[in-house]
């Protein structure tokens, strides 16, 4: 790595001040990621990288154009070999993150962002035994279980719509009420369409892009979300819209009955 050059530190939290100078001539191993955080793994500590709502990731090669208000921080590669590779981090929101965490201070994903998170999807350790275990005593609904991390990591609200329309279940089911039917109906249907989101692209929304500057066509696709009041694909019923954490959620009252 030859540069970091931050321009704007006013993100979510404050970029560290002298994160040039800790990163500045420093080789990265390998980029990770955990939920929705990017780990910039370095001998000496990891770059936590995280996107808010709005926030991207932009590889320019050669000579970039020049920064516009959104654009945060620069992140440069590669100038002394000839193949010079710029990251810029985008985010007109600001509720993103780029924090430093150290390796005398342990393993990264012990850090207080990440400690707290739950399973990956498409870990086989997320199995309808464990979905049925953590969610024991929990009078949330289910579709904000899904949507809080704790238990699995990556479903958002699109997603979470369209995992429960899968697995026949009501989004506002208290999730203490799942039985282990209903978790051997809702893993695979996870991993099912986080699958199908990650060979579309994504699901575009207002600013959202890819990485490669393309947009997500996923919710071309969806069986509820967005589909008020349009005819249920499997049964013909109405869709429904209700809001749950001030966060939209669709579904079929015929199929996800309570």
């Amino acid at each position: 790595m030859e540069a970091v050059r931050v321009r704007e530190r006013r993100l979510r939290w404050p970029v560290p001040a002298r994160l040039g100078r800790t990163l500045a001539g420093r080789r990265l191993l390998v980029l990770d990621r955990r939920g929705k955080y990017l780990l910039w793994r370095f001998h000496h500590g990891t770059l936590i990288s995280h996107l808010g709502m709005s926030g991207s990731w932009r590889l320019h090669l050669d000579d970039p154009p020049q920064p516009g208000s959104h654009d945060h921080a620069d992140i440069e590669f590669g100038a002394a070999t000839g193949a010079r590779r710029i990251a810029r981090l985008t985010d007109p929101r600001r509720f993103g993150a780029l924090l430093w965490h150290p390796s005398r201070h342990g393993d990264p994903v012990r850090h207080p962002l990440l400690a707290h998170l739950g399973l990956e999807p498409f870990d086989l350790r997320f199995d309808a035994a464990y979905l049925h275990a953590l969610t024991r005593g929990r009078r949330t609904a289910i579709k904000q279980v899904l949507l809080g991390g704790d238990v699995v990591v990556g479903v958002g609200n699109i997603y979470a719509s369209e995992c429960l329309f899968r697995a026949r279940i009501h989004p506002a089911l208290p999730a203490a009420r799942l039985g282990m039917v209903h978790c051997e109906r809702l893993v695979p249907a996870v991993r099912q369409v986080l699958a199908e989101a990650i060979e579309a692209g994504g699901s575009t929304l207002r600013n959202f892009i890819g990485a490669d500057g393309s947009a997500g066509y996923f919710t071309l696709a969806a069986r509820v979300y967005d589909r008020a009041g349009l005819a249920c694909k499997v049964c013909g019923t109405p869709i429904r819209r209700l809001v749950q954490g001030r966060r939209a959620t669709f579904f079929c009252p015929h199929c996800q009955r309570r």
